[in-house]
């Protein structure tokens, strides 16, 4: 599923690359085989183990399953709608330890991303001394970013972390058909599945 783009509610497809899988053997190697050629500095000996080597592995021509956001997305997600107040969204981020709040509609749709980089932006006085002077009378929707990068479910989780680093983006809502929040993907996640989630070729 593809990687969606949003600006002010405007919605298009981000440009998408071909993820392949890397293979131990390369092609040449495998093509020799395929066409029972075999490399002419080996003898019998080393032959014979070459074969029995790859006997033990598995064929790995096949691409490996993919790894989808929604193996390691956090859900539910905490969310707020875009009326609200930016000390809402401040206490909400001290307390829990994010850095990414979703701002959503009043009908429930993702409109926007308050990140903690959108506050030091515009109300840094907020976080360096606590001072809530500004920030009293602001809302999400002023300072949020419009645009908003998201994924469904079964995006493939290689694709998602390709576009975060040419982003430069620490989190990825993750939306259903309906542009419904159904799940965040963050950095911590990826790292996290990277730990715990084994093997490492999935990543490859």
């Amino acid at each position: 599923m593809p990687i969606i783009v949003a600006v002010n509610g405007i919605a298009e497809v981000y440009p998408a690359k071909l993820v392949t899988p890397r293979h131990p053997r390369t092609e040449a190697a495998a093509n020799r085989e395929h066409h029972g050629h075999h490399s002419p500095t080996l003898d019998h000996p080393a032959l014979a183990a070459q074969i029995a080597y790859q006997q033990q592995n598995p064929d790995r021509s096949h691409p490996t399953p993919a790894v989808l956001a929604r193996d390691l997305m956090t859900t539910p997600v905490l969310s707020l709608p875009s009326d609200s107040r930016i000390l809402d969204a401040w206490t909400i981020m001290a307390h829990k330890g994010f850095h990414h709040i979703p701002i959503t509609s009043l009908h429930g749709t993702l409109v926007g991303m308050l990140s903690y980089r959108d506050l030091l932006r515009h109300v840094p006085e907020l976080i360096a001394t606590a001072d809530t002077g500004r920030a009293s009378g602001k809302h999400a929707a002023e300072i949020m970013t419009p645009r908003v990068i998201s994924a469904t479910p079964t995006t493939d989780l290689r694709e998602i972390a390709r576009v975060m680093l040419e982003e430069r983006i620490h989190a990825v809502p993750i939306l259903d058909q309906s542009r419904h929040l159904v799940g965040i993907l963050s950095t911590q996640d990826l790292l996290r599945g990277i730990a715990n989630h084994g093997p490492l070729e999935l990543w490859t």
